[in-house]
């Protein structure tokens, strides 16, 4: 979310438009002095709400200055103060929920959805219903929304993310990796890059994985990201037990070149995830022109499918089984027609330029 603004809020600026963040960041913080967009960090708030009551003064102090004000994320203060501030003001907000309102987290967590409930009458849904629109990414993170709370007025748009172009030198940057990772040296792999946690369907993958490849010992999986210790060390006893431990690479979090360079190498990106509302590892891999394998609750399934862009299936050892055996025994002209489509999936509607787009468009109807 925070690469998005500000990668989408760079695009604005050169595009003419002003564009100005303010934010709950400790004004120390040592990225503050080389951010890319002018930059309002108040401080850090108090509680699990962030209150920060410098927020309301700021936001009256100054929103007469701005067309319009893009509230990023919900529960928690600055999407309450930024209601109450411009009450009145005839200045139009909108809001992005970024998943928040998935009823997948209702279901798992229902005490924390109890919780929200009392929050929401008086705060979040008033937020919501008094925002000009409220922007979702894609159209399955729209149709979900409304399946958390019966009490749901919302003025619905669509403005999808988007991601910057990766870096173009793969060769080198696949070369580089492999040279990091030298196990990985001409051995085909799957490649899982983001948070190491259950929700995203990890356990599931390694089953899958061990259930498809006694035909296909070639087959390696590399791990990506950070994750708790306990769990981790869950998942590499998994993978011993089902026999697969010699062919799953846990390689951690990787950033930068490392990153795009495992994005190049790989074969394809898989994601059996239990929700994810975009993924912007999802959308970076089909910019490296990467097949993508993933769920039905990675929210932008619909448009990977409708386009061609890669498989997917239910979020279930069955499904995630089937996923892998699809992409297994897709022949080498149909890997590389879903490789071309994810790259121009991504061109047509995940570019930084295209989010901006969306963006203006969804604020100036």
């Amino acid at each position: 979310m925070a690469e998005s603004i500000r990668s989408r809020g760079v695009r604005l600026v050169e595009m003419g438009h002003e564009v100005e963040v303010v934010s709950l960041d400790d004004p120390d913080a040592p990225f503050i002095a080389n951010y890319a967009l002018k930059l309002h960090p108040l401080g850090k708030g108090r509680t699990a709400w962030q209150y920060q009551p410098d927020l309301v003064t700021w936001i009256r102090a100054n929103s007469k200055r701005f067309d319009a004000v893009v509230v990023d994320g919900i529960w928690q203060y600055h999407a309450f103060a930024t209601r109450q501030a411009l009450a009145g003001s005839g200045i139009p907000y909108y809001v992005f929920p970024h998943g928040m309102l998935d009823p997948w987290f209702k279901h798992t967590y229902p005490l924390k959805h109890l919780k929200k409930w009392l929050f929401w009458p008086w705060a979040e849904y008033r937020v919501l219903r008094d925002a000009r629109a409220v922007l979702f990414t894609c159209e399955e993170e729209r149709r979900l929304a409304k399946e958390s709370f019966w009490l749901y007025q919302v003025n619905e748009r669509l403005a999808p993310l988007g991601t910057t172009e990766p870096p173009d030198n793969s060769a080198e940057l696949t070369k580089g990796f492999l040279s990091a990772f030298p196990l990985l040296r001409q051995k085909p792999f799957l490649l899982f890059l983001g948070r190491i946690h259950p929700k995203k369907g990890c356990d599931l993958l390694l089953n899958a994985f061990a259930a498809n490849t006694p035909d296909h010992p070639d087959q390696h999986l590399v791990m990506a990201g950070p994750s708790d210790e306990v769990y981790l060390a869950e998942l590499k006893n998994q993978a011993r037990s089902l026999g697969i431990e010699q062919r799953v690479h846990w390689i951690g979090m990787v950033k930068g070149d490392t990153k795009w360079g495992a994005l190049y190498a790989c074969d394809a990106f898989v994601l059996p995830s239990h929700q994810e509302n975009f993924g912007i590892a999802v959308v970076e891999a089909m910019a490296c022109a990467k097949p993508i394998l993933i769920s039905n609750k990675v929210n932008i399934w619909r448009e990977a499918l409708q386009d061609g862009s890669g498989l997917v299936e239910p979020d279930t050892l069955t499904g995630t089984s089937a996923l892998l055996k699809r992409w297994f025994q897709q022949p080498a002209k149909d890997r590389l027609v879903l490789a071309k489509q994810a790259r121009q999936t991504y061109e047509q509607r995940y570019t930084v330029d295209a989010s901006a787009d969306a963006l203006l468009h969804a604020v100036s109807h």
